[in-house]
């Protein structure tokens, strides 16, 4: 079994920034990729980063350059720096824990960027 519990989501301006956790709970041992997706009312759940126990990552086109992935193996967290924020990343954003044939989701964390 494996929980997530995630922070850091919030209200911010155009252009400014957020750091999003999530801290996985329980089962965490061995090799796993951990990221981040977003869904909003009017879009499919999308891809945002990923990143792998060897700290390979992989960035949508939309927020490279804008959004840093990071996680610490030893507490088995992983983070979302996002920089440079626009009104189009508006949406509640979901932690994933994935290994072959599993993924558990986090509850979603919401982040809205508006003025």
């Amino acid at each position: 079994q494996v929980q997530l519990v995630e922070s850091g989501g919030g209200l911010v301006q155009p252009g400014g920034s957020l750091r999003l956790s999530c801290g996985a709970f329980g089962s965490t041992w061995g090799i796993y990729t951990m990221g981040w997706y977003r869904q909003t009312s009017e879009k499919q759940r999308e891809l945002v980063a990923t990143i792998t126990t060897g700290g390979s990552t992989n960035y949508a086109d939309s927020v490279k350059g804008r959004f840093t992935i990071s996680r610490d193996n030893a507490k088995s967290t992983v983070y979302l720096q996002m920089n440079s924020l626009r009104p189009e990343d508006t949406a509640v954003y979901y932690c994933t824990f994935q290994r072959p044939l599993f993924t558990k989701w986090g509850q979603g964390t919401q982040v809205t960027v508006s003025s």
